[in-house]
């Protein structure tokens, strides 16, 4: 028997959607879970063309024998420090270096290797920040977490403790009563051997060595004499911010200062008196230096450029820039046609 089914045509259906949904089919595509990348994976592309490349520029030390990199001072001869270095001086003689642990180490600049000479163990209990030598190698200072300031002289080829530097407490005596009309008031200056933290921060030595000059967390510019049983003859304010970089001219006459708020100041030691200041930097100054003469004043630090200012009339005469890291340090030769500065990416 044969049976006959219809042909079930197709029927074509319209659906109304409404408008709300119309944004919907992307993001469900976007919600459905994706393959994730393994750590494995994602270390390799990460990888891909920064891997530790081999060390080429090795030679031997002329010292002990041993390789070390070029251009570096030989491990194996120097044993530097166990911490992170944080300053360095140099004199004519000698290589003084300090960091966060207690001693400071003193190599030789004139025998082949730099060989460890002397170390003035428990220097500074909690570390060293600043440490600065006079231009004749003669005189040395250093600041410790701890406030402390030492000054160092060389004598007989070593290196000794030549005496602290005092800060000054002073207080105010009121004697009488608030209602009388007669009273008294005394001021006293107490000096202790104990400087807080931050008291003394930045420090800059002149270049004989007789003048110490300080900058404070607080803006103060101190200058004391170190011949004088380091006794403080000069007190300078500023805006009560933050001294970051302190330096003295070779001839003692002037003290420049720069600040976490971009300000500079130039200080006349002879009469007590602000001399100049100076155009700032918008951003904290790191660096300060004079040339030798005098007459012109470096400045830099975050803003990635020097300004180069007159120290007499305080008027700015150039700018240089092409930096591309922070500028720390800052130093000129003797002729005045050069100046050195020192970057944060270890360039110069």
């Amino acid at each position: 028997m044969l049976v006959q089914f219809p042909l079930a045509l197709p029927i074509s259906l319209t659906l109304t959607v409404p408008p709300i949904f119309f944004g919907l089919w992307e993001s469900i595509l976007r919600a459905v879970p994706k393959k994730k990348t393994s750590h494995r994976k994602k270390r390799q592309r990460f990888m891909a063309g920064n891997a530790l490349k081999d060390l080429s520029s090795l030679n031997k030390c002329s010292a002990c024998g041993n390789v070390k990199r070029a251009h570096l001072l030989c491990p194996y001869c120097v044993k530097a420090h166990i911490t992170d270095i944080f300053s360095l001086a140099v004199t004519p003689t000698h290589l003084l270096s300090a960091s966060g642990a207690s001693s400071i180490k003193i190599y030789s600049t004139t025998e082949p290797g730099f060989p460890l000479l002397q170390t003035l163990e428990k220097a500074h209990n909690l570390g060293c920040h600043h440490l600065v030598a006079s231009r004749d190698g003669l005189v040395a200072a250093s600041i410790g977490f701890g406030g402390e300031a030492i000054i160092w002289s060389l004598k007989d080829g070593k290196w000794v403790e030549d005496g602290r530097v005092i800060g000054t407490l002073q207080l105010f005596l009121f004697f009488g009563s608030w209602t009388s009309k007669i009273s008294i008031e005394v001021l006293i200056s107490l000096h202790i051997d104990g400087n807080q933290a931050g008291e003394i921060w930045a420090i800059a030595l002149s270049a004989d060595g007789q003048y110490l000059a300080s900058t404070s967390i607080d803006g103060r510019i101190n200058v004391w004499d170190n011949l004088a049983n380091r006794t403080k003859i000069r007190e300078f304010e500023t805006k009560k911010n933050f001294g970051m970089s302190i330096d003295l001219s070779r001839n003692g006459r002037f003290t420049a200062s720069g600040h976490e708020n971009g300000g500079i100041y130039i200080f006349n030691n002879d009469t007590g008196r602000l001399f100049h200041s100076l155009q700032g930097l918008a951003k904290p100054v790191r660096a300060v230096a004079f040339s030798p003469g005098g007459t012109l004043l470096a400045a830099a630090g975050d803003s990635k450029a020097i300004s180069l200012f007159d120290a007499l009339s305080g008027e700015q005469v150039a700018n240089l820039s092409g930096h591309g890291a922070w500028i720390c340090s800052l130093d000129w030769s003797n002729n005045e046609e050069h100046l050195l500065s020192g970057l944060v990416k270890r360039a110069f």
